[in-house]
């Protein structure tokens, strides 16, 4: 038997936007603040709701980082479509600016860089977040492919492999405050090392 269609969402009632809103905002707020281990108690008081409600808008702590990094990643997204239409960059500097601009994303949140890695090794949706991951791995593919089609990068580098290295690197980053060039450092090195070999010597 075909399986039943999935019945479409109910848009939300004015005062469930509102709670979302504010869920949001505050979770914001507190990841900011304290890192992504910050207690969801505390969001869900500050923004004036149960512990439930804020459960029943995200039934995980990964659904609210998700949504709280949407953000980001529509921002991402946009970056990485700027950079492969644009006639002026170069290939693999267009690649490198992008993967740059994921390890800054990272940074602002504590313990994001560590849940990311977590859900870039992930696939099929396993997690709220690796839904995000999803979307950020095929706008890197482009990027990837153009810079592979170019002879600019090594043709053998698969995009799950280099978001997970980004991530690594925005989560060495996070755990070394006192060093702010490791990243730039880290990522050179990366980038150096998807050259073809005749270009590293």
């Amino acid at each position: 038997m075909p399986p039943h269609p999935t019945p479409p969402r109910r848009p939300m009632r004015a005062d469930a936007r509102r709670n979302h809103a504010k869920l949001l905002a505050e979770a914001r707020a507190a990841f900011a603040e304290h890192g992504t281990d910050a207690s969801l108690e505390e969001v869900a008081r500050r923004a004036g709701v149960g512990i439930g409600t804020l459960y029943r808008h995200f039934p995980t702590r990964h659904a609210l980082l998700s949504a709280v990094f949407q953000d980001a990643v529509d921002e991402l997204l946009t970056r990485a479509h700027e950079l492969a239409e644009s006639p002026d960059d170069e290939p693999c500097t267009a690649l490198a600016t992008w993967l740059r601009a994921i390890i800054t994303h990272a940074s602002e949140y504590r313990g994001l860089a560590r849940a990311l890695l977590a859900a870039s090794g992930t696939t099929g949706g396993a997690t709220a977040l690796s839904s995000c991951s999803t979307p950020m791995r095929e706008a890197g593919t482009t990027l990837l492919a153009r810079a592979q089609q170019a002879g600019a990068v090594r043709g053998d580098v698969p995009i799950g492999d280099l978001m997970q290295l980004t991530n690594a690197i925005a989560l060495a980053a996070e755990q070394s405050p006192d060093d702010p060039e490791l990243a730039d450092r880290l990522l050179s090195l990366a980038v150096r090392g998807l050259r073809p070999r005749t270009e590293n010597g």
